[in-house]
C-alpha cells in the first residue's frame, strides 16, 4: 500500500493573528510549530514568514531563519516555501490602469529569490489568474515560464497550486512545452471564492484532468477543510491540513495548534484505512533528495 503524504501549511498569508491566538508569527514560532506537526505525523510543511506586526512577509533572513531552526532538529522533514505573495494587483479606483494601495506584484525574479538562495525541497508555483477578495492575482504564462525555470535552477521540486479548471489546462500546456517535467506534484485548492469548489464533485473532476504522472494533493479552506481531506484520501490523492487552511479543529472550537489539526488529520487518514508515509518514506515518493 502506498502511504499517504500529509502536509502541514503551518501560517500562510490570509489567516490573521485576530483569527486566532495560536497562529505562529515569528521565526522561532514557525519553526517550532513546523516540528510539532513533524511530531504528530506531517511528513512535509509548507511554510510562509510575517513581520513581527503579524502581516505577511518576503523577507529572506526570515525564511532563513525558520529553515535553520527547522534543520538543527529535524533534517529529514520536508520544507515546502511560497512564492505565491507578489502576484496581487488592487485596480485603484479613479483609474483601474493605476495600482492601488494593496497592489504587490513583484518581478518573478524577485518572487524566487528565497529559493534561488535557500534551495528548500519543495517551492510551490501558483498557476493561477483570477478573482482573489477584491483584486486580481495575475500569473502568466511567461512569469510562471521564469519561475519554474528559477525552481528547477535550485534543485528544487515545483508544486503546482491549482485552483481551476484553466490552471489544469495551463499545467499540460507547460509539460507539453518543457517548462514543467515529470514526475510532478500538485495541489488541488478547493473553497477560495470564483475558483474550484471544495465538493466532492469538483474534486474529482480537477483529479480526472491531472496529467498522468502527477502526484497530487486535494485540500479545501476553512469549514471543507477536514472534509475535501478525507476526500483527498478516498480519490486516492495525498493530504494536507494546517493554520494557513483552517484555525478551527472541530465546529464552534478553534485549534490549539497545527499539532492538533496533524493529529486530526492523521485519525481520519487512519480511520479510512490509510498509513501516513514519514518524512524519508515521502521524499522517496517524490523523488527528492535524501537528507
Amino acid at each position: 500500500m502506498v502511504r499517504t503524504i500529509l502536509t502541514c501549511s503551518v501560517t500562510g498569508s490570509l489567516t490573521t493573528p485576530a483569527m486566532s491566538d495560536a497562529l505562529p508569527i515569528t521565526p522561532e514560532q514557525i519553526a517550532a510549530s513546523s516540528l510539532e506537526a513533524a511530531d504528530a505525523g506531517a511528513a512535509a510543511v509548507h511554510i510562509h514568514v510575517r513581520r513581527p506586526d503579524g502581516t505577511p512577509s518576503m523577507d529572506l533572513a526570515l525564511y532563513r531563519e525558520v529553515m535553520e531552526r527547522i534543520r538543527d532538529r529535524n533534517t529529514a522533514l520536508i520544507i515546502n516555501l511560497t512564492t505565491g505573495p507578489g502576484g496581487r494587483f488592487h485596480p485603484s479606483d479613479n483609474d483601474p490602469a493605476v495600482a492601488g494601495p494593496r497592489t504587490s506584484l513583484l518581478h518573478p525574479s524577485q518572487r524566487i529569490e528565497h529559493i534561488a538562495t535557500l534551495k528548500p525541497d519543495i517551492a510551490t508555483l501558483d498557476l493561477n489568474t483570477m478573482t482573489f477578495g477584491g483584486e486580481v492575482v495575475i500569473n502568466t504564462p511567461a512569469n510562471v515560464r521564469v519561475m519554474a525555470a528559477a525552481i528547477y535552477e535550485a534543485g528544487s521540486l515545483p508544486e503546482l497550486e491549482l485552483f481551476d479548471g484553466g490552471d489544469v489546462a495551463l499545467a499540460h500546456d507547460l509539460l507539453a512545452d518543457g517548462s514543467l517535467r515529470l514526475p510532478a506534484l500538485a495541489s488541488l485548492v478547493l473553497g477560495v471564492k470564483y475558483g474550484f469548489a471544495a465538493d466532492g464533485e469538483t474534486m474529482m473532476y480537477a483529479k480526472s484532468r491531472l496529467p498522468s504522472g502527477v502526484a497530487w494533493t486535494g485540500f479545501g479552506v476553512g469549514r471543507r477543510a477536514f472534509p475535501m481531506l478525507a476526500q483527498s484520501f478516498v480519490l486516492g490523492g495525498h493530504v494536507r491540513t494546517g493554520m494557513e487552511d483552517t484555525v478551527y479543529a472541530e465546529r464552534g472550537r478553534k485549534t490549539l495548534g497545527n499539532g492538533e489539526l496533524v493529529d486530526k488529520a492523521r485519525w481520519i487518514v487512519e480511520r479510512l484505512g490509510g498509513e501516513l508515509a514519514s518524512a524519508d518514506e515521502a521524499r522517496k515518493l517524490l523523488r527528492l533528495a535524501s537528507h
